[in-house]
């Protein structure tokens, strides 16, 4: 799964984005890092991972992980071709979610001015200049397909058909200035159709406050104008929104563990901003973890929430998903409590799942299979 970073240009953008990869490639056993100028894979900060380590010793201890880009900065008009307009919308498209970075902060640490692309300090503007971007994209992508698809839809078929009724339903919402996300289909054929059309206003967004040294958790007033903001649009302030302050958590990264939690203790942080910023776009893609645990490496992996549990051996290997068999399945608590997985199958605690098991986040798995 992979999450864009947006954002308009001076608001700290890149230097999030390198504080989070430089975090993951000095990560101790996190094979992560930078893996192309803009594109930045980074680990999902889980401390089971260290609960279940504590009772089942291994070599290696795998996080589950979330690619980072980092798109060009959009500017008023990028729609249009301003700035790098097409090549920013061709990368943002691709992307599962949106991270959208907001200027929170008056001065540099300095105390010198950084010049805003619009001349003065609005959080909210910032946010609507680029949702507008998006509208704008999306309108036109709606205006170019349309004649295509009312052509195809003669033929009749129900493909052609649900797509253009997408089309249609989504050129006066888009034409209003609203995003592509207030489009609801009953219709399995037409919420395919939305899926596949892939509006960049249709994806989730996190809004992260770059807020500066004197409001690390993000309460000051230009912080709040955003949360306000998040809240008038029907999102959830506390979740939708993270603070964090760029350039601390670029100065931490160089520290020692030690020195690193001295400094957060100073500025009244229990961790790095970074490690809930991680969690944060992790479960705005309807994410979560399960575990596999034996004596070569314990691994987190990724699958959606709903998910089976033969659609969970597949995200190891296809032929998992293929011939599986059943999952012996226990939670990380029953690990405390038990203390080894002999003592829980003792305990008859080791829960035996078929096809039909939706999985839950944390489930510590064995699956069984043929073929």
């Amino acid at each position: 799964m992979e999450a864009g970073i947006v954002g308009l240009p001076n608001v700290g953008k890149s230097t999030l984005f390198n504080a989070l990869t430089k975090a993951a490639a000095l990560a101790a056993n996190y094979p992560f890092a930078t893996i192309e100028p803009n594109v930045g894979v980074v680990p999902i900060p889980d401390p089971r991972l260290d609960v279940i380590h504590k009772y089942i010793k291994t070599d290696r201890v795998i996080p589950a992980s979330l690619r980072l880009v980092d798109i060009a900065g959009i500017v008023r008009g990028a729609s249009k071709g301003e700035g790098l307009g097409n090549k920013f919308l061709s990368h943002i498209r691709e992307v599962d979610a949106i991270v959208q970075v907001v200027r929170c902060f008056e001065k540099a640490p300095g105390g010198e001015d950084i010049t805003h692309v619009e001349g003065t300090l609005d959080p909210v503007r910032d946010i609507q200049t680029i949702n507008a971007e998006l509208i704008i994209a999306d309108l036109q992508t709606v205006e170019s397909a349309l004649p295509k698809a009312e052509r195809a839809a003669k033929a009749g078929d129900r493909e052609s058909v649900a797509r253009l009724a997408v089309l249609k339903a989504a050129l006066p919402v888009l034409s209003d200035a609203k995003p592509a996300s207030v489009l609801k289909f009953d219709d399995p054929e037409q919420s395919k159709a939305l899926k596949g059309l892939g509006f960049i206003t249709a994806k989730k967004v996190l809004y992260v406050a770059n807020v500066g040294e004197d409001d690390v958790k993000g309460r000051g007033p230009l912080a709040m104008k955003v949360r306000e903001y998040v809240k008038s649009i029907g999102g959830d302030p506390e979740n939708d929104v993270v603070p964090v302050c760029a350039r601390i958590e670029s100065e931490l990264i160089d520290l020692s563990d030690e020195d690193r939690l001295e400094m957060l203790r100073s500025i009244g942080l229990e961790e790095p901003a970074l490690h809930s910023l991680a969690r944060s776009a992790y479960h705005l893609l309807g994410l979560q973890s399960y575990y596999t645990a034996g004596e070569k490496e314990i691994r987190a992996w990724t699958v959606p929430v709903g998910a089976t549990a033969p659609q969970a051996a597949g995200v190891i290997h296809s032929d998992f998903e293929r011939g599986f068999i059943r999952a012996e399945i226990y939670s990380v608590d029953d690990l405390v409590k038990y203390g080894s997985e002999k003592a829980i199958k003792d305990a008859g605690k080791l829960r035996i799942e078929g096809k039909s098991y939706v999985m839950r986040d944390g489930d510590v798995c064995h699956f069984l299979f043929n073929v």
